[in-house]
């Protein structure tokens, strides 16, 4: 008789393909690297494990075939009806959203930033020539490049905010995926939800998983709480950051406005002690004290010559 497949079995199915899927990477990335060489390899690791990611779930998913870590388990995939395999359509998008799409957006997100960058460091530093690249790449960055230097200046800050935003948003939407997975014991990808491809479990005790679902729960809300403490302290570093950011601002301004009017602006300090007023050609006493030269000059004149005598009583 066939039941939904619990949390249990979802886990160590995904666990096992995964170390099938590295295998698979390792392979495709030494048979590279041993027929052209370390460089192109660390020019194209990525892409290669893409390839082997996709060959891998074409050679089963998409081919209506269980995966390794599915027959591992004995489970098999239905659609949301429960009642039959999913449709070609729907396993190409759940291969498309599992490995081609994230991808593509680490990609985009890893050059919009370092375009973004550029951008920015353009009028400090003279532009640095393109590094030669293979012509796929070369493509994509200049397309890249090119929509970068139509945005504003404005469109620009707001851009390189959002990629920010973004790039700290994906691993916590992935924390609040697996965190829900274990409460509901359902989805454990998030392409497999988006899909609404869930398991079935043939044969074998049927209460071994709901024994342990209890368990699940529990560490899915520890996940949740330990999610909400992340984002908190993250809103409160960021806070922190644009307050200091705030600050500087308001003390570099502050400083300027000192500076220039500095000069212009009569103080107590730039008073002469003996007219009262602004001094004019300041000029030293030996006990280091300022004075205009012409009050200084007629003070000496109308007092007794003595050297030790000054205006100041010092």
């Amino acid at each position: 008789m066939a039941a939904a497949a619990g949390p249990a079995r979802l886990v160590r199915c995904g666990q096992k393909d995964e170390l099938y899927r590295a295998g698979l990477r390792s392979g495709a990335g030494t048979a590279l690297r041993g027929l052209a060489g370390a460089r192109p390899w660390l020019e194209w690791r990525r892409e290669v494990e893409l390839l082997s990611d996709v060959a891998y779930f074409v050679l089963t998913t998409l081919s209506g075939y269980q995966t390794l870590g599915e027959e591992y388990v004995n489970i098999i995939q239905v659609d949301p009806s429960k009642k039959k395999v999913p449709s070609f359509l729907r396993r190409a998008l759940f291969i498309s959203l599992h490995t081609v799409v994230p991808y593509c957006l680490e990609k985009a997100l890893l050059h919009l930033e370092h375009e973004l960058q550029m951008e920015a460091e353009e009028s400090r530093t003279p532009e640095n020539p393109p590094a030669p690249g293979f012509p796929s790449r070369t493509l994509i960055r200049s397309w890249i490049r090119k929509q970068v230097g139509e945005l504003a200046e404005q469109q620009k800050k707001t851009a390189s905010q959002v990629v920010h935003v973004l790039k700290q948003s994906i691993p916590l939407l992935h924390r609040l995926h697996l965190a829900v997975f274990y409460i509901q014991g359902m989805f454990y990808h998030l392409s497999k939800r988006i899909t609404g491809i869930s398991y079935l479990h043939f044969g074998g005790l049927q209460g071994e998983d709901q024994s342990i679902r209890s368990s699940y729960k529990f560490l899915g809300i520890i996940s949740l709480f330990h999610l909400l403490l992340t984002i908190g302290v993250q809103m409160y570093s960021f806070k922190q950051k644009q307050r200091a950011r705030q600050e500087w601002r308001l003390h570099r301004n502050l400083a300027h406005q000192k500076s220039t009017s500095k000069e212009p602006a009569p103080g107590r300090q730039s008073r002469c002690t003996l007219c009262l007023e602004e001094r004019r050609h300041s000029t030293a006493t030996p006990c280091g004290h300022l004075f205009c030269w012409e009050c200084i000059t007629a003070w000496c004149n109308t007092r007794a010559p003595r050297a030790e005598q000054h205006p100041c009583s010092c």
